[in-house]
């Protein structure tokens, strides 16, 4: 009875040690939603199209490119005229500013660190700039916005293979302009398409997003709590990875509910002002604010934002919580949408001049 007792008395400090210092770790997790548009237009527009105009210097080199068959706006569909939205591309020369002939020297050496030799190869570079523009209107003539894909302010240098005879260096770009500049002109048009692409579905579109996340979890092994942290965290990545852009996210926060009452639990027994109570709270509102994120509940967010603003063991991120609630809200009232994963089928999208499908019973 002694020894248990003694073993028991050896046994409390330690456990009070755990009680006084808990370490957190981040646990990283990827969750799949749906981007919402950033600029407000009319929400029943959902059908574009892509007119590209080049200029006549250009344009025997863009016949066999099709760039408005790249631009792509997603959750949208494209039409071949007469959508919701014209998007037209205004396509500039691709002009040489600037040709001059470069050399690089190459040296040989014996072991002794000697130059036994040299050898010089030639290459001609090419400086050039091109420009593209597109401007976006609706099928009502009304004006959206301009976005500039590329600009005669950002010089490009192109660089010709090596030469060891200077001559063929120097006369390379006048041999082949005509496939250099059209490869030339064919990277320039492809970069501006695909930036034109991101810009209009960041916009106006409804993009599939992977985010790479993370939360605190206790890493604190002797700590009491370490196991039931584990499972709550093995309850949120089951439900977490099981989310989709198509797909409706009605039940996951019943199916998250043991993960959020126990981070709520956490926030009711550990009600001290010492480090280590604020601490272990700071985590289960981070945690929770995180998660009402990803749930689609700005409300619920900015309550645990505030919750860690007032907690003071990390304001700073509490303040940045609280904007994204505001924000996420804020574009759930912009949009008239309030959830960030639904399906879409682009092939019952119409243009404001196609016929629905009618069906009679």
């Amino acid at each position: 009875m002694k020894r248990l007792y003694f073993f028991i008395l050896l046994l409390f400090p330690l456990a009070l040690a755990a009680q006084k210092s808990v370490d957190l770790d981040k646990y990283r997790f990827s969750v799949q939603y749906r981007s919402l548009p950033k600029i407000r237009i009319d929400s029943t527009y959902r059908t574009y199209n892509v007119e590209v105009e080049g200029t006549k210097l250009m344009e025997p080199l863009l016949q066999d490119m099709s760039p408005e068959k790249s631009v792509m706006l997603e959750g949208w569909r494209k039409l071949a005229e007469d959508g919701h939205i014209s998007i037209k591309i205004n396509l500039g020369d691709l002009l040489p500013e600037g040709v001059s002939v470069k050399e690089r020297v190459v040296t040989t050496k014996n072991r002794d660190g000697v130059i036994t030799g040299t050898k010089t190869y030639y290459y001609q570079e090419v400086v050039y700039t091109f420009s593209a523009n597109a401007s976006i209107t609706d099928y009502k003539g009304m004006h959206i916005m301009d976005e500039e894909l590329a600009s005669r302010g950002h010089k490009q240098v192109y660089r010709s293979p090596e030469f060891t005879i200077k001559a063929l260096a120097e006369g390379y770009f006048v041999v082949n302009s005509l496939t250099v500049t059209k490869q030339l002109l064919q990277n320039c048009v492809n970069r501006a398409m695909h930036h034109l692409s991101e810009r209009i579905s960041d916009n106006f579109g409804f993009r599939e997003v992977t985010a790479n996340d993370y939360m605190w979890i206790i890493d604190s092994r002797k700590h009491p709590e370490y196991a039931a942290c584990r499972q709550a965290f093995r309850v949120m990545n089951e439900v977490l990875f099981s989310m989709n852009p198509s797909t409706s996210i009605e039940g996951a926060r019943e199916q998250l509910k043991p993960a959020i009452d126990y981070f709520e639990k956490i926030k009711k027994n550990y009600t001290s002002s010492k480090k280590h109570d604020r601490k272990i709270r700071y985590a289960s509102y981070f945690n929770l604010a995180v998660l009402y994120y990803y749930l689609d509940d700005p409300q619920s967010m900015m309550k645990e934002a505030n919750g860690l603003v007032l907690n003071d063991f990390d304001p700073k991120d509490g303040k940045g919580f609280e904007q994204t609630a505001t924000w996420l809200k804020n574009l759930f009232q912009q949009t008239n949408i309030y959830t960030r994963h639904f399906a879409i089928n682009t092939d019952e999208l119409k243009g404001p001049y196609e016929k629905r499908d009618v069906s009679v019973k």
